[in-house]
C-alpha cells in the first residue's frame, strides 16, 4: 500500500522526538479538523541558536512528506520566508541532505534535519545561494546582512 512505509516511518520518528528532542524545538502533524493528525504534514519551530545574530527568534517551518518518504525527502518551507542565501523567496530551504541527488539519506530523521537548518542559519553555504538580496549581503556588506538577521529576529519572538 503507497504510503503506508512513509506513515509508518513518521508515526515512529513522532514516538522518537517526543521521547527525546533539541531543547526549544518544535515538531508535530498537523491536526484536521476532526482532531486527528496529518502524518504527511508537520508544523515545526526552529530556534535561533545562541550567541548567533539568530538569537531569541522562532522560526516557523513546515515540513511536506510525500508518499515516497523516505526514499524521498521532506519539502521543508519557512512561513513567512526568511531572509538567508540558502532560503528560497518561496520560504523553501536549500540544503544539501534534502536534495535526493546529493545528500539525503533515507536514515536521516527529523531530529537531524531540524538541526541541520538550524546550524544552516547561522553558516549560510554561499556556493549554492536561493535568493539574492541575502545571497549579496552576506557576502559584500556583511553589516547590513547582520543588521537585517537581527531584525528578523526580534520580528520572530513567540
Amino acid at each position: 500500500m503507497a504510503g503506508s512505509v512513509a506513515r509508518g516511518r513518521l508515526q515512529e520518528e513522532r514516538k522518537m522526538w517526543r521521547r527525546d528532542h533539541p531543547h526549544g524545538f518544535v515538531a508535530k502533524p498537523r491536526s484536521h479538523a476532526d482532531g486527528s493528525q496529518d502524518m504527511m504534514l508537520w508544523d515545526c519551530v526552529i530556534p535561533g541558536k545562541k550567541d548567533t545574530i539568530w538569537e531569541g527568534g522562532m522560526y516557523k517551518l513546515i515540513m511536506e512528506f510525500t508518499d515516497e518518504y523516505p526514499a524521498k525527502p521532506p519539502k521543508c518551507k519557512f512561513c513567512p520566508p526568511l531572509f538567508h542565501p540558502n532560503v528560497y523567496p518561496s520560504g523553501t530551504v536549500c540544503l544539501s541532505i534534502l536534495n535526493e541527488e546529493k545528500d539525503w539519506k533515507a536514515s536521516i530523521t527529523i531530529k537531524q534535519i531540524l538541526l541541520g537548518i538550524q546550524d544552516l542559519l547561522d553558516n549560510p553555504n554561499p556556493d549554492d545561494p536561493a535568493q539574492k538580496e541575502p545571497y549579496l549581503a552576506f557576502t559584500k556588506d556583511k553589516v547590513a546582512y547582520v543588521r537585517k538577521v537581527r531584525e528578523q529576529a526580534a520580528s520572530m519572538q513567540m
